[in-house]
């Protein structure tokens, strides 16, 4: 049970993890307040740093991972560049990341609480994905 229950929270948090660095991919060029594209950017490193980790504890598993939902990152990806159309600015761009950051977090605790028995390693590393995000989201209050 405790070996099922952590390869699924540690491909609920690939796929979380892949989600966010891809929604942030979808804005970086079109932020204008350099300490916005900063931000972002950190935050996407960070993503990325925590991915590699999670890739690292999925091969000990030789578990492969998940991919996010297409549905998922084709709602995302025309909510993005709809909003962008309409409204091409840092105020529009902090708003997405803000929803994005309050999915991902929601789904996130759900899948903490889903997955128990999971492993403290695994359960500690969705918590970091979770705090980043949570960080992420208020670094986007001035901006909205």
């Amino acid at each position: 049970m405790i070996e099922n229950d952590t390869i699924r929270l540690l491909r609920e948090c690939d796929a979380g993890a892949k989600m966010g660095i891809s929604a942030i991919k979808d804005v970086l060029d079109n932020v204008s307040d350099g300490n916005l594209k900063r931000i972002l950017k950190n935050s996407k490193d960070e993503h990325e740093s925590l991915q590699d980790e999670i890739t690292a504890l999925l091969h000990e598993y030789h578990d492969d991972g998940k991919e996010p939902s297409p549905m998922a990152q084709t709602m995302s990806w025309f909510k993005t560049n709809y909003k962008m159309a309409m409204h091409d600015s840092d105020k529009t761009i902090a708003d997405l990341i803000t929803d994005g950051c309050d999915m991902g977090v929601k789904s996130l605790e759900k899948y903490l609480n889903k997955y128990r028995a999971a492993d403290e390693k695994s359960k500690n590393l969705c918590k970091r994905i979770i705090k980043l995000e949570e960080w992420l989201r208020d670094g986007m209050k001035a901006y909205l």
